[in-house]
């Protein structure tokens, strides 16, 4: 098939199109490089360009004659949407709904968005999550992604577009080629972090809350490897396809780690040690998001393949190359 990968030039799109072209589809890169890099997508088709151009979009979907569509253009930093909500509904509900609006008119029903597990917000009580759990999310970035679910149902119903959502925990690794990997900037998640204080590029990390109500007083988390996501992706896609359906799946590895942990783990697997200082819990932070992905491993097939470890050994391979 030919999939336009909205963001595909960012850290989760790079890694989606490669293993869409290892599965045999053809992917079509459409970014405007806020946050992407070109670089890291020189091997596919490229369009430069805004979800709030329709005309571009347009000649995008007629060029490439695209059947199907995947979205990683999100903004998708907790704390910056509690003190900007605006830049997180214009580019995570508004431009979304121009782009599903310009699937219809090019008549493309196939879409694949990328949620998170913010929807769920502070559910304690309901660790594991499944796709059940009642969804209260406690900022603004969880609250855009939970809109577009919703108005996902209501496309679906009225204009037959048909939708898989994919709600995933942190997304973490890099591509076992060590040649694409995390590369925000600036950097705010933890494990490239954590691994840049062990390349010397930092010289310590904040660990926001040491007084949550888990084991170490630090904030739990579920961590999936990027490829591990992509590849279910890429299951959903063949189901919605064949069985002309629309679905939510979580897609985690079933396992929480604190921050502490994951600090720990880096320090075993690095052989450094990583300095930190503890600070503030930050607005909008659950202490626990854990996922039960019982559904995609039995509708699906969907297995995830790495754990920490793999995540960590992969992320690091990323890290170093460049600087030690």
């Amino acid at each position: 098939m030919n999939i336009l990968v909205i963001g595909g030039a960012g850290y989760i799109g790079s890694h989606m199109c490669r293993r869409l072209k290892s599965a045999g589809h053809n992917a079509v890169v459409y970014d405007n490089l806020s946050t992407g890099h070109k670089d890291s997508v020189n091997d596919f088709s490229f369009v430069e360009g805004c979800l709030g151009d329709r005309e571009k979009l347009k000649h995008t979907f007629e060029r490439y004659e695209i059947e199907a569509v995947m979205h990683f253009a999100a903004h998708i930093e907790v704390g910056e949407s509690v003190l900007n909500p605006s830049k997180y509904y214009n580019n995570n509900l508004c431009r979304v709904v121009n782009l599903l609006d310009q699937m219809i008119e090019s008549k493309v029903k196939y879409f694949i968005f990328s949620s998170t597990a913010a929807v769920y917000g502070n559910n304690p009580d309901n660790s594991p999550l499944n796709e059940t759990t009642p969804c209260m999310p406690i900022n603004p970035y969880g609250r855009s992604k939970l809109m577009v679910e919703n108005l996902l149902s209501d496309y679906n119903k009225a204009y037959g577009l048909n939708y898989t959502v994919f709600r995933y925990f942190n997304a973490s690794g890099a591509d076992d080629a060590g040649d694409i990997g995390e590369n925000h900037n600036p950097e705010t998640h933890l494990i490239p972090l954590i691994l840049k204080v062990a390349t010397g590029e930092r010289e310590s990390i904040k660990i926001f809350g040491t007084d949550y109500d888990t084991p170490d007083g630090t904030c739990i988390r579920d961590y999936i490897h990027v490829n591990d996501i992509a590849d279910g992706h890429i299951l959903g896609l063949q189901r919605m396809v064949k069985d002309n359906i629309s679905d939510t799946f979580n897609l985690g590895n079933g396992k929480g780690y604190s921050v502490k942990e994951i600090i720990n783990t880096a320090e075993a697997l690095s052989g450094i040690k990583i300095s930190h200082n503890e600070s503030d819990r930050r607005d909008g932070d659950p202490a626990i998001l854990i996922a039960d992905s019982k559904k995609a491993k039995d509708i699906l097939g969907w297995k995830p393949i790495y754990n920490l470890e793999k995540i960590i050994q992969t992320a690091w391979q990323w890290e170093k190359q460049f600087n030690i």
